[in-house]
């Protein structure tokens, strides 16, 4: 291609994995703060009645009394002010940037050049499974850092609370002095545990989502619009929440535990052992624990963020998804 034929092209045509990361990054920014507040009720719900944490406080007699989903966030806006409802929303918004771009663009890479696609245009479901899972794990890996800070600072206000110093001043004060306290190791603290449930919740977003929709498109009068990705996405966050739930309770609860000077965790020796002390100190259904917000976070959260990443992508023209 001559130098004036490639200036002719669109940016989305020249660059097309940069486009495709940056309009899933701007879909994934605004997911994130149209359903952030269900997402911080979803974490403080995880760490309640947190067995190892009871164990360790027994001897000071500290009681936490339970909350359901509407008296924590009730609770949240009462004791610290509407505001906290988006405690530790930046850094959110870092992670979206980079787990949604990454992620996005290399389940699309997997799709359309690795795995490929059938004859017929249709991707097999266990090439969905593969590419979804991959896609979700690899995002995740590099967005753990952001994710480490997001769930430490939304942990903040419920410190203050207790009477606990608080730890962060900011999100920068916070990647600072995690960084300084456990080095690079310290910022991927809680990554195995956060890769594992990516994958699964991107076998229910990714696969699920690109599943349905296609399905939807082969065998019924169902065309390429909103209604469509509506239904889709619908139907990704359901799985997603059902699939991703119990490793997002053990990932927040190993993100959120003490840490000794060398960064090792004081809870919790790995994320067996932290399933493994949830489940005999607080039973099976305790891995359920913040699924109804989970699950309602995740609902319009892949509404919001198909329908705008769908949109967006044919305002630049870019193809659909």
């Amino acid at each position: 291609m001559s130098p004036a034929e490639e200036k002719s092209l669109s940016l989305p045509e020249r660059w097309p994995r940069v486009s495709k990361f940056a309009l899933s990054a701007c879909a994934a920014a605004v997911a994130e703060l149209v359903t952030f507040p269900l997402d911080l009720t979803k974490t403080r719900l995880q760490v309640q009645g947190e067995a190892a944490v009871r164990r360790s406080r027994a001897a000071g007699g500290q009681a936490v009394p339970y909350r359901g989903m509407l008296r924590t966030a009730a609770g949240i806006v009462r004791e610290e002010g509407l505001q906290k409802l988006w405690q530790g929303a930046t850094p959110a918004v870092y992670r979206h940037i980079v787990y949604s771009g990454v992620r996005m663009v290399a389940y699309e890479h997997l799709r359309d050049s690795v795995l490929g696609r059938a004859e017929d245009e249709s991707f097999p479901f266990w090439k969905a499974v593969v590419g979804g899972m991959s896609a979700g794990a690899i995002g995740q890996f590099f967005a753990s850092p952001t994710d480490l800070v997001k769930v430490q600072m939304q942990m903040e206000g419920k410190r203050k609370l207790e009477g606990k110093p608080l730890r962060f001043r900011g999100v920068h004060h916070a990647f600072v002095k995690i960084l300084s306290e456990g080095g690079i190791r310290g910022l991927w603290a809680g990554w195995v545990p956060n890769v594992q449930r990516a994958a699964l919740v991107n076998m229910g977003d990714l696969t699920a989502y690109d599943s349905v929709k296609h399905f939807l498109l082969l065998n019924t009068p169902l065309v390429d619009n909103s209604v469509t990705h509506s239904v889709a996405s619908c139907c990704s966050g359901l799985v997603a929440a059902v699939l991703g739930t119990p490793a997002d309770v053990v990932k927040t609860r190993i993100m959120n535990q003490p840490r000794d000077k060398q960064g090792r965790g004081l809870l919790y020796k790995s994320s067996m052992d932290c399933l493994n002390q949830t489940v005999q100190g607080e039973g099976f259904l305790s891995l359920y624990k913040g699924f109804i917000p989970t699950w309602m976070r995740m609902a319009p959260w892949s509404l919001v963020f198909w329908l705008t990443y769908e949109q967006i992508r044919r305002i630049c023209g870019v193809s659909s998804f």
